[in-house]
Formats: structure tokens, C-alpha cells, sequence
């Protein structure tokens, strides 16, 4: 067994006010909706159990499950950690959304998460294993992207 990450950071100022993209970032359904691969996402309080289709990682098959505590700073922040009392998940997700007004009108989003994968292969497969999960971690932002403009009226 062996860990694998993949980190993402990305930003774009979007049109809508931030009470908007706030509303959208925050709504577990919709995010299930418009992210690849999730299949679902469950919210008990300030957790958020995350479920995603099964994705083939070098000849095995993976569908990661994990939970997230989510620490909402109202229109500002969202910071997500891998939830402690769950070390049985083999998927972490820790990261930051953070939102501004934008100087011309609209809002500054940006987010930096990173994915830590616990897998049954060996850590000399970590330059494949991770070249993967960035392609797939690469493939989410995209989509979720052009779907979140739609939501919001944009594309």
C-alpha cells in the first residue's frame, strides 16, 4: 500500500455576484451534479461524504468514498479537511475555496485542493499513479467548470 496525490490550483472571476457562486459551492446536490464522477454526496451536519464512480488506476479499480469536514466561512471561504474519525477511507481531499469581489464587478474564485490516494500498488508506480489522478483531478476542474458557468448563467 502506497500513497498518491494529485493537487490542483486554479482561479477565474466569474460574473455572477458572490452570493451566487456561494449558493452554488455550498449545495452538495448541485455539486454532485455537475462534478465527473461523483455519483453522490451526503451532508450530516458539517460533513460531506463523498462518492464517486469506479476508475481504473493501472490494471485495478478504485471508487474512492471519503469525508470531508466543511468549515464554511459565509461568502468568504470554504476549507475542507479529510475527517479525522475516518482513517479507514483510503481517499483524503483537503483544500481551500475562496471567493472575492472582483475590482470590474463580479467575483474572484479560486480553489487549491489536493487528493491523497491510499492504493494496493507499490510506490514505484507513483509516477504513473499520479500522472493518472492528475489527468483525472485535471478532467473534473474542466467540466465542473463549464457546468458551474452554466448553472450561473455564463456559458
Amino acid at each position: 500500500m502506497a500513497t498518491f496525490r494529485a493537487r490542483d490550483r486554479s482561479s477565474a472571476v466569474l460574473r455572477s455576484p458572490r452570493s451566487e457562486v456561494w449558493a452554488a459551492l455550498t449545495d452538495a446536490d448541485l455539486i454532485a451534479q455537475i462534478t465527473p464522477y461523483v455519483t453522490g454526496i451526503d451532508v450530516e451536519g458539517d460533513r460531506w461524504t463523498w462518492r464517486m464512480a469506479t476508475l481504473p488506476v493501472l490494471g485495478i479499480s478504485v471508487a474512492p468514498k471519503f469525508t470531508e469536514v466543511m468549515d464554511l466561512h459565509p461568502q468568504d471561504r470554504i476549507v475542507f479537511t479529510h475527517d479525522p474519525s475516518r482513517p479507514d477511507e483510503m481517499t483524503a481531499v483537503t483544500g481551500t475555496y475562496d471567493l472575492t469581489d472582483h475590482a470590474g464587478g463580479g467575483t474572484d474564485v479560486s480553489i487549491d485542493l489536493q487528493i491523497a490516494c491510499n492504493l494496493p500498488l507499490p510506490g514505484l508506480a507513483r509516477p504513473a499513479v499520479e500522472r493518472v489522478m492528475a489527468g483525472v483531478v485535471k478532467h473534473m476542474g474542466t467540466v465542473f467548470s463549464r457546468n458551474l458557468l452554466k448553472h450561473l448563467g455564463e456559458a
